[in-house]
C-alpha cells in the first residue's frame, strides 16, 4: 500500500481547528505529524484542535521562541516542536528521535527540515496552503500505517 493524499478546504480558522480536533480524537499514541506551511499559515491553529481532540485542556500556543511545548492529554502527551529558528537540529533531533513512536506520545513537528533524518517513514505530513486571509487547503499525506487518522469521519 502506498501513501494516500487528501485535500481539505477550510474557510476559516475554526474549520482548520476542527480538522485537527477530529484527527486528535483518533490518535492512539506513537504518531508523528509534520506540519508544513508558511509563517502564519495556521499550524498552531491546527495543533490547538489536535490537543483538544486528544482531551487536553491546556492552552496551546506557538513554541516558536521556546522550540517545544508539552500538553497533557489523559494518558498521552502532545509534544509540539517548532524548529523554525534552528539551522541545525543538534540535541532537538535526539529528542524528536526519542519521542517518535513512543506509545505515550504524539509528536508534532513544524519546520522539520533539520530533523528529516530522524522522522519515521510513517509520518503523517500535513501541508497547509494559504489561499486567502482565512482560507486554507490542508494537504494530508497519510502512510498506510496511519490510515486510521483519515477515515471519512475525520476529514468530512
Amino acid at each position: 500500500m502506498s501513501t494516500k493524499a487528501y485535500r481539505i478546504h477550510t474557510n476559516n480558522p475554526e474549520a482548520t481547528e476542527r480538522i485537527g480536533e477530529r484527527i486528535g480524537a483518533c490518535v492512539r499514541g506513537g504518531e508523528v505529524i509534520e506540519l508544513v506551511s508558511d509563517l502564519g499559515g495556521g499550524k498552531t491553529t491546527f495543533v490547538r484542535g489536535l490537543a483538544r481532540g486528544m482531551g487536553s485542556t491546556d492552552r496551546v500556543s506557538s513554541p516558536t521562541f521556546t522550540l517545544s511545548r508539552e500538553y497533557a492529554a489523559g494518558e498521552r502527551t502532545l509534544y509540539h516542536f517548532d524548529l523554525y529558528r534552528l539551522n541545525e537540529a543538534g540535541l532537538m533531533a535526539d529528542e524528536v528521535a526519542e519521542l517518535a513512536g513512543a506509545p505515550h506520545a504524539v509528536t508534532v513537528i513544524e519546520w522539520g527540515d533539520a530533523v528529516q533524518h530522524v522522522l519515521p517513514k510513517h509520518t503523517l505530513r500535513i501541508t497547509i496552503h494559504v489561499l486567502g486571509d482565512i482560507e486554507r487547503e490542508l494537504e494530508i499525506s497519510c502512510p498506510p500505517e496511519l490510515a486510521y487518522l483519515t477515515p471519512k469521519e475525520v476529514i468530512a
